[in-house]
Order: C-alpha cells, then structure tokens, then sequence
C-alpha cells in the first residue's frame, strides 16, 4: 500500500506552519491571499494550503489594502466575546489588512505586518474581525501606530468595502456583513491574542 504524503512536508502550510508573531512586540505575519488588483475573491484551502479561486468580486469595489490572514489563529468563541452581538466566531483564521505605501500586486507572499486596529465584522451572526496594519518599515505608513491617525477616508474605504463584498442582490435584500465598530491598536492585540488562544484549543 502506498503511503499517503501530505504536501506540508516540503512546504509548510500557510495557516498551520508559520508563526503568529514576527519576532518583535506588535508585529505579526501576514499570508496575502488577495491584493488590490483583484478582481477575483481568493483564499487559501484549508486542506492543501495552496491558493484557490472562492469566488468573483460581486461588486464594482476592489479591496482597498493587501488582504489575508495571520498563521495559527482562529476565530472562536473567545474572539466572539470580544463582540458585543454574537457567540460565535466564524471558524476561519484571522482576517488581516495590510496598507502599503509601494503597490504589492501578487499574492501569495508572506510579510511582517505593525498592528494599528481592527474591525469587529459580523458575518451572517459570526464575529469575522478584520485587524488592520502597516507594512513594517513602510517609508509612508510605518510612523503610525494606531488607527485612530490613519486618514478617515482610508478607514471608510475599508468599511465600505467589507459591507459590500458578499452583497448579491439575487439572494440578499441587504449585505449579510455588518461593521459593528472600529477599534484601536490595544484591542487589536487583545483580538489577536484571543485567536491564537482559540486556534490552540482546536489544533493543538
């Protein structure tokens, strides 16, 4: 009988093989699934680790920043009880956007990211936070340390767009996504820290 070879053995799967942590207080890893060039809705899958197409863009908009996830974290119950509304989190890894002054236009690459904030999204009755951050050592981006001094028309882009990317009209009266606040850099890690504690309970 041959023996099954799981693909991780020579690449480490992007959720389940690389850190949570980038080695300094506040910055974390980022795995880009989507750049702001796509038109396309890709995310990694979960039983090989490669990128696969989920689905086209169902709105004219186009993500505002780099968008992925951060390795080993999860969002459960404990990121849940962060949010006010909900019990339950969406079970997929913790969503990440990444602003970059240099345009990045492909995916699949992996870069240290500086936590500023986040997002508490609520998908169809799920907590599905997104965290917000700057590329480390950014020449535009990299003096700022919370959200709350990011340009108000960048935050709006990024909210417009998570409350319009799974809107269909052929199945929806409204979006299924809500954006229930906006929150700073110290809840952010709170979030953060919260997914990795879920992400052990499951995995580890």
């Amino acid at each position: 009988m041959t023996k099954k070879i799981e693909f991780s053995q020579w690449r480490p799967h992007p959720w389940h093989g690389l850190d949570t942590w980038a080695g300094k207080p506040g910055i974390v890893l980022a795995y880009i699934e989507i750049t702001p060039f796509d038109t396309i809705k890709y995310e990694v899958d979960k039983a090989s680790g490669y990128l696969r197409v989920d689905r086209p863009q169902r709105t004219s908009s186009l993500p505002p920043t780099l968008y992925g996830f951060i390795p080993r974290t999860y969002c459960g119950r404990r990121v849940a009880g962060l949010a006010s509304s909900v019990t339950e989190g969406d079970g997929d890894p913790l969503d990440i956007c990444v602003i970059s002054e240099r345009p990045i236009s492909r995916s699949e690459v992996i870069m240290s990211a500086k936590i500023i904030g986040g997002m508490c999204t609520i998908d169809g009755g799920e907590a599905d936070d997104k965290i917000i951050a700057v590329l480390e050592n950014d020449c535009l981006w990299e003096k700022i340390d919370d959200v709350a001094s990011l340009p108000s028309r960048m935050v709006e882009r990024l909210r417009h767009y998570f409350t319009t990317y799974k809107y269909d009209p052929t199945k929806h009266d409204r979006s299924p996504v809500t954006v229930e606040n906006i929150y700073g850099r110290d809840h952010a890690i709170k979030v953060i820290e919260a997914s990795v504690q879920d992400y052990d309970e499951i995995y580890k």
